[in-house]
């Protein structure tokens, strides 16, 4: 690796950089194997001779899926992740061109303002688990490709359509247009349970510190909840995004 392709690479870690050239940086074999079975496009894979050492079938089979592999120093590696302890091995996707912005799914997920990655990753990781493959999100959310909702969504983020909407509220009325019905997790909202499902929906999940806005609120067809038991005052709202999608979706 030259030092000039070394500096280009490293920037990847910026947000700015991902955004302007429409690449990120995938760590660890099994985010790169999720990513290679995705129909995102790999870029490049760097590994170090340790990995190389140690993994061998590892490497084989990255070999089998792409042919840009390229061995490199372990202190070049360590200047393309964020971690403290790497995985020795990194790879170099481009961001998918979207097919359509228009989503079709009975149940589509929408998220306002999740600003923290790993309640985010997490989130999509639980639409992935229940079969939600269509996320609307407002542009104020986590950074897609950021590394660490990368890691948190276990390789989910790859497997589902993710919409970003610079008008949230605009994009739900649309579908809502076409026949979708509104659902909104809040903490005053209709149980969960009583919720009956015979047309299509979006459901939407707002930042659990402020809860979802009152446009968001004023445009939703009916509030849900998850019935308190105990005495906290709310629920993570990945947690509470896998029980709601757990009840939606059974």
């Amino acid at each position: 690796m030259t030092i000039n392709e070394l500096k280009y690479y490293s920037s990847l870690l910026q947000k700015k950089i991902r955004k302007q050239e429409e690449k990120f940086i995938v760590e660890g074999f099994k985010l790169i194997f999720e990513a290679l079975n995705s129909s995102f496009e790999c870029e490049k894979i760097f590994y170090t001779n340790s990995f190389n050492e140690n993994n061998s079938e590892k490497i084989n089979l990255l070999k089998s899926r792409t042919k840009n592999l390229e061995c490199i120093k372990t202190k070049e590696l360590e200047r393309l992740i964020d971690v403290k302890t790497p995985q020795e091995i990194v790879g170099v996707f481009k961001y998918k061109k979207s097919d359509a912005n228009i989503f079709q799914s009975k149940i589509i997920a929408a998220l306002e303002h999740i600003s923290d990655p790993g309640n985010f990753g997490t989130i999509i990781r639980n639409c992935d688990w229940f079969g939600i493959e269509e996320i609307i999100i407002s542009d104020d959310c986590a950074e897609i490709f950021s590394p660490k909702v990368i890691r948190s969504s276990a390789g989910s983020v790859f497997h589902v359509k993710i919409n970003e909407e610079k008008n949230f509220i605009t994009a739900l009325m649309e579908y809502k247009n076409k026949g979708y019905k509104l659902l909104c997790a809040d903490l005053n909202g209709n149980d969960i349970k009583n919720i009956s499902i015979d047309e299509n929906i979006i459901v939407a999940f707002a930042n659990e510190a402020n809860g979802p806005t009152d446009e968001l609120k004023n445009i939703s067809d009916e509030l849900i909840t998850i019935p308190k038991k105990g005495k906290a005052e709310s629920l993570n709202v990945a947690n509470a995004s896998a029980v709601i999608l757990y009840e939606l979706t059974n």
